[in-house]
């Protein structure tokens, strides 16, 4: 039952080649620094299920009936369910970005959504599963972190919306959209969320994830994937791989079946979790140390040179 699971790639037309091949649609370009735009995620298992697989919270869209009257078009590529495949997207974002991945596979199967706290059905757009930081851990944890770290702005993803501090310098796409409410800490903590979100204006990335684990990695786990000092916290034990996990075993997928591709240190527990990983050749050092295998860079269709070799 091969699955594949992809993240935040800059998925170019080129990229998609080996995709387009097996029928899946094209997608649209999401940009984003250089070194962790290919964050594709790939499982894979041998025996194909039956030809009507998909997965079990996610139901495949109706077909548009087709007028009689015109010649017949030639038959249409096979949809990855009936070449016995499954496609998860697995990105660190939030849901309220996923519209445009949805709309890009035809509103077809599953998403996990911030590293692994959030898992999103692309075909109703709704939230399936949730596994949230309570508001307690959430406030012991600011505390703990504006005390030690001078200049940390925070912001939060919840299941339904995004809130940040005044001084939350926005980025990527939220940078280009009104996007949140400005809110005072208290309010930020007051209820449960998906991500919580740390900001430094100058630190360096690494050495702020590292004071960040030092401090509250008893009561979150910490990861980021961002060239900025942007620390995203998700609740304790959940990861990309954690959620990753859960839905392979509720598929009959083991680990040993799985191969893995990633570029940034959110992707790592799920790299370590695979039986096969790989990256880009233009991953994040501590990714490019933990793999089995380095595939060409992203910008150089790296995920696709490995995805047509296995699916001649």
């Amino acid at each position: 039952m091969p699955v594949f699971t992809t993240g935040s790639a800059n998925t170019t037309p080129s990229h998609l080649t080996p995709f387009r091949r097996l029928g899946v649609p094209s997608a649209t370009k999401i940009s984003g620094p250089r070194h962790h735009r290919a964050n594709w995620k790939l499982l894979c298992r041998a025996s194909p299920p039956p030809r009507d697989w998909w997965p079990p919270t996610s139901t495949e869209p109706p077909c548009a009936p087709t007028d009689p009257s015109p010649p017949a078009p030639p038959p249409p590529s096979p949809t990855w369910s009936e070449l016995g495949r499954c496609w998860y997207s697995s990105p660190g974002r939030p849901p309220r970005w996923m519209s445009v991945v949805a709309d890009a596979v035809r509103h077809r199967g599953l998403a996990i959504c911030a590293n692994g706290a959030l898992v999103y059905d692309l075909h109703t757009e709704r939230i399936v599963e949730s596994h949230l930081i309570e508001p307690d851990v959430l406030g012991e944890v600011v505390a703990q972190l504006r005390a030690n770290v001078p200049e940390l702005a925070f912001s939060v993803e919840y299941e339904g919306g995004f809130a940040h501090e005044s001084d939350f310098r926005l980025g990527g796409m939220d940078s280009k959209a009104v996007a949140g409410l400005r809110v005072g800490a208290s309010t930020l903590t007051s209820r449960p969320c998906a991500k919580l979100l740390a900001l430094h204006p100058e630190m360096d990335p690494d050495s702020l994830h590292e004071a960040v684990q030092d401090l509250v990695g008893h009561l979150v786990t910490a990861t980021h994937s961002s060239g900025r000092a942007l620390i995203e916290m998700s609740a304790q034990g959940v990861t990309k791989a954690s959620a990753l996990a859960a839905l392979s075993s509720k598929n009959g997928i083991k680990p040993d079946e799985v191969i893995a591709f990633g570029d940034m240190p959110n992707d790592l527990p799920m790299l370590a979790w695979a039986g096969t990983s790989y990256a880009v050749a233009n991953a994040h050092p501590d990714v490019l140390a933990a793999v089995d295998h380095v595939t060409a860079a992203n910008d150089e269709d790296g995920v696709a040179l490995v995805l047509e070799n296995l699916y001649r």
